[in-house]
């Protein structure tokens, strides 16, 4: 089973493709809504035929993945699964960190092994070279026997799996959306705060830049909570005062600022880095008390 089909040849399709077509696997089909998007994609990866009919581009392999938007694949699922191609033996695998396999039921009840598959990485071109996948995790859920032969390609793309339920998908999405969407959401706020004193945007990215990687280095060498610095983690009141001050004209990133320091505060309060004392005066002031 090494014949590979792609059901949304966009970024991570595209991707996915072009790493398994480095480690053996053979891209038989690429299905875009565009045939211009598929062909861009086939192009690139140098294997495989440009469709748009998705049921075409199933029937050519016997792995089928389905990268597509959320709200597209249990669209998608329902109308592969009316089309006239046997599915015994297939292997399906969506690739939504929110949906759980529940997603490929049509196909599941037509023979089909699925399962879902969600890389904890993010993909911003099509063009993200076979070593962006290297040691990244990738979570699995769905039937045994997919999970398996899951397993066996995320090893080839030099992946790490872990295994987890239906139920929890919903929360393990919005921690994957917070690592990775909240964070640029935390550097392009700090990022115009640097501009209003006279930086230019991308001179102030640059500043930022060294200690974002430092703290993901500490991170990486230690642990979260020993990472940890600034104000709050050394109860230091008036230094949090004097921000919260500053930031008082533009109401949302007051609100942001207020609301990341509480949950600092959790964290010093949780690891006892802080007298209950210094715990109940930060307190007072993130409550505006």
């Amino acid at each position: 089973m090494k014949d590979v089909a792609i059901i949304g040849a966009g970024r991570l399709g595209t991707s996915l493709a072009h790493a398994l077509s480095k480690k053996g696997y053979m891209i038989k089909a690429l299905s875009c809504r565009t045939l211009s998007s598929a062909e861009e994609s086939r192009q690139f990866i140098g294997q495989g035929r440009a469709f748009t009919d998705n049921a075409r581009a199933a029937d050519a392999a016997t792995i089928v993945f389905l990268c597509l938007p959320d709200e597209e694949i249990l669209k998608v699922s329902e109308s592969l699964a009316l089309s006239p191609l046997s599915w015994a033996n297939k292997l399906v695998l969506h690739c939504s960190g929110l949906l759980s396999s529940e997603a490929l039921t049509p196909l599941r009840k037509k023979g089909a092994l699925t399962a879902s598959a969600h890389p904890v990485q993010s993909f911003t071109h099509k063009r993200t070279p076979p070593e962006h996948f290297r040691d990244i995790y990738f979570s699995l859920e769905g039937e045994s026997e997919a999970l398996a032969q899951a397993r066996k390609i995320i090893d080839k793309l030099g992946g790490r799996a872990f295994i987890i339920q239906a139920k929890d998908k919903i929360l393990y999405h919005a921690a994957c959306s917070i690592a990775s969407n909240f964070l640029v959401v935390l550097l392009d706020m700090a990022s115009s705060l640097l501009h209003k004193t006279g930086l230019r945007e991308e001179e102030a990215f640059q500043i930022l830049l060294p200690l974002v990687k430092g703290t993901l280095h500490n991170v990486k060498e230690f642990n979260i909570p020993a990472s940890l610095t600034g104000p709050v983690i050394r109860g230091d009141k008036e230094t949090v005062q004097q921000h919260l001050e500053a930031l008082k004209k533009n109401r949302l990133y007051h609100e942001t600022y207020r609301q990341l320091a509480a949950q600092a505060l959790e964290m010093a309060k949780r690891d006892k880095k802080l007298t209950p004392q210094k715990i109940k005066s930060l307190k007072a002031l993130l409550e505006e008390k």
